[in-house]
This record gives C-alpha cells, sequence and structure tokens, in this order.
C-alpha cells in the first residue's frame, strides 16, 4: 500500500493528531482523528448501523482544506 500524507492538524503538536492521506492505489481518502465519543456514535446510528469494520471519527473543521485536498489529489485533479 502506498500512502501519499496530504496534511496533519495545524493546531496540534505534531503527533497524535488528526492527519489526513490518499492511498492511490486503492483509490481512497484515509483520515486519522479522534475517536467519536459514545453520543456522537449514536446520533450517526440514526442513519444506519456501523458495522464492526468501520469507525466514526471526528476531524476538526480546520482541516477541511487538507480534506479537499486529498479529495483533488485522490480524483487526479490536484495541481501543485
Amino acid at each position: 500500500m502506498s500512502l501519499r500524507f496530504v496534511a496533519k492538524d495545524p493546531e496540534t503538536d505534531g503527533a497524535n493528531c488528526p492527519t489526513v492521506w490518499v492511498d492511490d492505489e486503492n483509490q481512497e481518502i484515509v483520515l486519522q482523528g479522534w475517536k467519536a465519543d459514545e453520543e456522537t456514535r449514536t446520533a450517526c446510528l440514526g442513519t444506519g448501523p456501523i458495522p464492526d469494520t468501520e469507525a466514526v471519527v471526528r476531524l476538526p473543521l480546520r482541516m477541511a482544506a487538507a480534506v479537499r485536498e486529498a479529495c483533488d489529489a485522490a480524483d487526479g485533479t490536484a495541481v501543485r
């Protein structure tokens, strides 16, 4: 698997923080975020089950630009 790093949360200490990558081989966006609390998980269950192979994570809104960049990179439209 080849993960291409996009960004870490700029407002954290650089370790153990939300991070965004692109998996070019599988054409997927990979996110590291904070585990959702039980209240958030329960709210998410209102739209359907969460399989054991999936998780709900939280990213700060300040990571939106990194997620957009990852989306562009994943579909090949990113310009650097």
